[in-house]
């Protein structure tokens, strides 16, 4: 298993709205395609961040579904609607080892 943890900075004071379109719109649509261990705001370091953790089997997993959902039109047609909130993105991929608790 691979974790990525996708970390959003959000225009300051929008997290409470980005996340409630997030919810509301998108979650249900990339949950057919990754597993979500978790999410948080962040309350030191780059403030204003929203932090997702997302669970795939391997790397090669994760750029399938992720093929498959920039595939997904309903996918496609809500991304527009998260993209004002975003002042920055980064993706880091987290492997296990082998006494971590999460495998």
């Amino acid at each position: 298993m691979i974790l990525e943890m996708r970390t959003y900075q959000i225009q300051a004071g929008k997290a409470p709205e980005f996340l409630k379109i997030y919810q509301a719109n998108g979650l249900h649509i990339i949950t057919r395609y990754a597993r979500l261990i978790g999410c948080w705001t962040k309350e030191s370091g780059v403030l204003n961040s929203v932090v997702f953790l997302w669970a795939y089997d391997d790397f090669a997993h994760r750029s399938a579904q992720r093929t498959k959902m920039a595939q997904d039109a309903e996918w496609t047609a809500f991304v527009p609607s998260i993209l004002p909130y975003l002042v920055h993105q980064e993706s880091v991929f987290l492997n296990p080892v082998g006494f971590s608790p999460i495998q």
